[in-house]
């Protein structure tokens, strides 16, 4: 029978303890929490589509799936009896039916990311951000990540085992933000490849500390070399904040 309904879920998740949000084998993954959950209210079988992967230790404040069905479901009740099965570090946000077509991943026009570094030891923060406690001139972060903005060949900010072949993202913002005892990095594009948001913080954390240039990262992006980036910074610090459509 061909589904008749499309709902779009909006869903939050603190990624410590999982593999990602993709399903894998032998490895417990919030993709496959939700599907499970899904499938026991629902009486079917689910198939549940993300807005994109999120690495081992990610979480998400803003993930966008969706899944079609052949059953009409009440939103507020159903978030209430999904929410009841999920584990307490995944919730459904919201639920609304969309259009049959709509797709979580390929409708996707941009994707935000927030990174969060805590320049205080803070027992508080320790699942939520990269303790880092040095100085940080954010002024010459903002000038090196506006390097960065506009639409590159990023095979040296991803994994070497990268799945996809077209590895051309187009940035469309990415700045630096501080606080006494915070920094925050905010980047948005219309896709990120595996590993690409930590390198490139790692990368221009690196520079900033060695007073390297803009030469340094287009050198970088020239390569086509993941050896010749920073240091991916830890998954921890490292939010999938919003998904526009």
């Amino acid at each position: 029978m061909k589904a008749v309904k499309n709902y779009k879920l909006t869903i939050q998740y603190d990624g410590t303890n999982y593999s990602g949000w993709q399903i894998q084998k032998n490895a417990d993954s919030v993709q496959q929490r939700i599907t499970d959950s899904l499938r026991v209210v629902l009486r079917e079988e689910i198939t549940l589509t993300g807005s994109g992967r999120t690495d081992t230790g990610v979480h998400a404040i803003g993930q966008v799936a969706n899944f079609r069905t052949n059953t009409t479901v009440d939103p507020y009740k159903f978030k209430y009896q999904i929410n009841s099965i999920l584990p307490l570090d995944i919730a459904v946000h919201n639920i609304e039916e969309v259009n049959i077509d709509f797709n979580a991943r390929f409708d996707a026009k941009k994707r935000t990311y927030l990174y969060l570094i805590s320049k205080m030891k803070s027992p508080f923060l320790l699942n939520y951000s990269y303790f880092l406690s040095r100085h940080f001139n954010v002024s010459v972060l903002n000038e090196l990540s506006s390097k960065l903005i506009g639409k590159y060949d990023f095979s040296s900010f991803c994994k070497k085992k990268s799945e996809v072949e077209n590895k051309v993202c187009e940035i469309y913002s990415a700045h630096w933000k501080e606080t006494k005892d915070l920094l925050f990095f905010e980047i948005q594009a219309d896709r990120f490849l595996h590993g690409m948001v930590r390198t490139i913080i790692g990368t221009l954390l690196n520079a900033e500390l060695r007073s390297l240039d803009e030469t340094y990262l287009f050198n970088i992006l020239n390569s086509y070399d993941r050896e010749k980036a920073g240091e991916a910074v830890p998954a921890k610090g490292l939010f999938l904040y919003k998904v526009r459509y």
